[in-house]
C-alpha cells in the first residue's frame, strides 16, 4: 500500500495550518497546495532533514528528503513522482512505495529481491520482479536513482557492509543490462544500519534483509519544472 508522508517542523506546521484555513484553498488542486506550502517549506525540510539523514548514511529517506526543490516547481515534481509511484505500485505489488517530498521511496524486501546466502548474485525471482520496474524506470528517464542494500545483523558488521554493497550493486548492473543508463544509479552499502524490524526474529531479519531506492528528479526535470512553472 502507497504511503503518504507528511513532514511538519515548526514553521511548516503553522505555515500549513495557515494555508488549509483559508477558503481558497478549496479551489486549489493538489500540485498548486504543495507548491504553495513548499515555496517557503521546501528549503527548511531540504536544508534539516537533508542534513541530518542524507548525510548521516540514512539511506533512501535521507535522499528524498535531501532533494527537495521547493515552489512551484516543486509541486510540478511531485504531481510527476505521484504518476510514477502509482505506476510502480502497479507494476509491482506489494512492493512498499512512499511518496515523501517529491520523491519516492522504494522498498523491495526479500520476497521480491532475493540473494543467495553470503551472495550478492540476484535469483532468477529477484531478476523477475526487477523486469517489472524496468518499463517504468523507462518511462521516467529524467530520475536519478539511488539503491542501498542492507542486510540482517547476522555476520560481522564489516562483512555485511561488504556483502550489502555488492548486492547493490547486483541491482544496479541488471538494471543497467536492461537498457536504464547506469548514470542514473548510484549504489550504496548500508550494511546491518537502518533495520526496520528486529534482528532478534527470523522474520525480524527477513524484513532488514532488502533493497532500497530512492528516485528523485535530475538536473534536467528540475530545470523542465522551473521552466513549467515560470521560473
Amino acid at each position: 500500500m502507497k504511503k503518504f508522508t507528511i513532514i511538519l517542523l515548526g514553521s511548516v506546521f503553522i505555515l500549513g495550518n495557515t494555508f488549509t484555513s483559508c477558503e481558497a484553498v478549496k479551489n486549489t488542486n493538489k500540485t498548486q497546495r504543495g507548491a504553495a506550502i513548499g515555496t517557503v517549506a521546501g528549503a527548511v525540510i531540504g536544508g534539516v532533514l537533508g542534513n541530518n539523514l542524507g548525510k548521516g548514511g540514512n539511506g533512501a529517506l535521507g535522499a528524498v528528503i535531501g532533494g527537495v526543490v521547493g515552489g512551484v516547481a516543486g509541486g510540478v515534481i511531485g504531481n510527476k513522482m505521484d504518476k510514477q509511484a502509482r505506476e510502480i505500485e502497479t507494476a509491482l505489488p506489494g512492493a512498499q512505495v512512499e511518496r515523501v517530498g517529491e520523491g519516492i521511496k522504494l522498498v523491495l524486501g526479500e520476497n521480491a529481491v532475493r540473494f543467495d546466502t553470503n551472495k550478492s548474485t540476484l535469483t532468477a525471482t529477484a531478476k523477475a520482479n526487477l523486469d517489472k520496474l524496468v518499463p517504468v524506470f523507462n518511462q521516467y528517464p529524467d530520475t536519478n536513482i539511488n539503491i542501498y542494500g542492507y542486510t540482517d545483523s547476522t555476520g560481522t558488521p564489516e562483512y555485511n557492509l561488504k556483502l550489502s554493497g555488492e548486492r547493490a550493486e547486483s541491482v544496479k548492473n541488471y538494471l543497467s543490462g536492461k537498457g536504464l543508463s547506469s548514470s542514473r544509479f548510484v549504489t550504496t552499502g548500508l550494511g546491518i544500519a537502518d533495520p526496520i524490524a528486529t534482528n532478534e526474529t527470523v522474520e525480524g531479519r527477513s524484513q532488514n534483509r532488502r533493497v532500497e531506492f530512492a528516485i528523485t528528479a535530475n538536473e534536467k526535470m528540475i530545470q523542465d519544472a522551473k521552466k513549467e512553472a515560470g521560473n
